[in-house]
């Protein structure tokens, strides 16, 4: 008997980073295989979302492997039918926030780091990262990312690079939804004029 057509609608909105049933048994038994699928899918994503918070690719690859190590540490915690990415996320941000507990840091060089995700700016003001296509652009859209306060680079970062919806954003955050969508609207304003700043000085 074929499936009804509302069957098949709800499994096809289920959203691909769910984790459950055998998947979610084996990476709680430590399967080497299974790990090895989980960081290969989620790896480039966590790295490109270190990396726009941190400005620095060593640091970023750290703080990747620091992720993945902590979230085998705790995969049985992870409630299955549950997204996996906003969990990444969240060990993610509280790594980051631990690392710079740790230790006061200083101004990144961006010199040996070039990162190819692309990044869009819906903002009033005219942003050179709409048409961003060279290595330099990416450059200067990291060091603008770099002066925005972290709470605000960070909201910036997962609605726009990560495309997180805006709850997600607030659960990640740990705030009200209202303050998640007003850190967005005042990032990119603010990355807006930067950016503009930038391309009117060149």
């Amino acid at each position: 008997m074929p499936a009804r057509p509302g069957s098949i609608l709800r499994k096809m909105s289920v959203p691909e980073d769910v984790l459950e049933g055998e998947v979610l048994e084996r990476l709680s038994c430590g399967d080497e295989a299974a790990w090895y699928d989980f960081i290969s899918r989620h790896e480039k994503r966590m790295y490109a979302y270190l990396y726009r918070l941190e400005g620095h690719a060593d640091d970023a690859l750290d703080l990747t492997q620091d992720v993945f190590y902590r979230a085998w540490r705790s995969i049985r915690t992870f409630r299955s039918g549950e997204r996996v990415l906003p969990w990444l996320y969240q060990i993610a941000r509280n790594t980051q926030i631990e690392k710079h507990r740790r230790k006061q840091l200083g101004r990144f060089s961006l010199d040996e780091a070039q990162e190819e995700v692309g990044f869009e700016v819906v903002s009033a003001a005219r942003s050179p990262v709409q048409q961003a296509e060279s290595a330099q652009t990416q450059d200067r859209v990291q060091r603008a990312l770099m002066q925005l306060a972290p709470e605000y680079r960070e909201a910036v970062v997962l609605r726009f690079v990560e495309d997180l919806p805006y709850d997600e954003i607030a659960q990640i955050q740990g705030v009200a939804l209202g303050t998640a969508k007003s850190r967005v609207f005042r990032a990119k304003e603010q990355l807006g004029q930067l950016l503009q700043s930038v391309s009117d000085i060149h």
